[in-house]
């Protein structure tokens, strides 16, 4: 049971810095628009195998469950942010909420949690993608050039 984390173990909460590099995406919670995390925070896996990964959970056939081949990933995995130390302090597994408005973002697990594509991921730190908006910040230059 985690009962303190050492400070390097958190990414640098997005809402604490005033500027984000042109080339970063930020994240932002999809009801109330606060700054989460970047795109440096999330942690790629190669994909898994889709449904015949969940086949031992299921009582129908597995031969069925055999989808194209080109299972996409629902959630983003990233590593823990300075906003969910409160959550993740002394508990193993939890929801993830947003700091500002408290809508579930995710959930959490030390142990680890399967992604949607099949893939185990561990430690997991899972934020839905259909919670959060992708944010791109555009050239200062695209501003002068526009035309109205």
């Amino acid at each position: 049971e985690p009962q303190d984390l050492p400070r390097e173990v958190f990414a640098v909460d997005p809402t604490s810095i005033c500027q984000t590099p042109n080339t970063e995406v930020l994240y932002r919670c999809r009801k109330c628009r606060r700054a989460l995390f970047r795109s440096s925070s999330i942690l790629s896996h190669t994909e898994g195998s889709g449904p015949t990964a969940f086949a031992h959970k299921r009582i129908t056939d597995s031969a069925r469950l055999c989808g194209n081949g080109h299972e996409k990933c629902t959630s983003y995995f990233i590593e823990p942010v300075q906003w969910m130390e409160p959550a993740l302090l002394g508990v193993i597994e939890g929801q993830l909420l947003c700091p500002k408005c408290a809508s579930k973002l995710g959930s959490f697990s030390w142990r680890g949690e399967q992604c949607s594509c099949g893939r185990w991921v561990t430690p997991a730190f899972q934020i839905h993608k259909s919670r959060v908006d992708e944010v791109r910040t555009l050239p200062v230059g695209n501003f002068q050039t526009a035309k109205t």
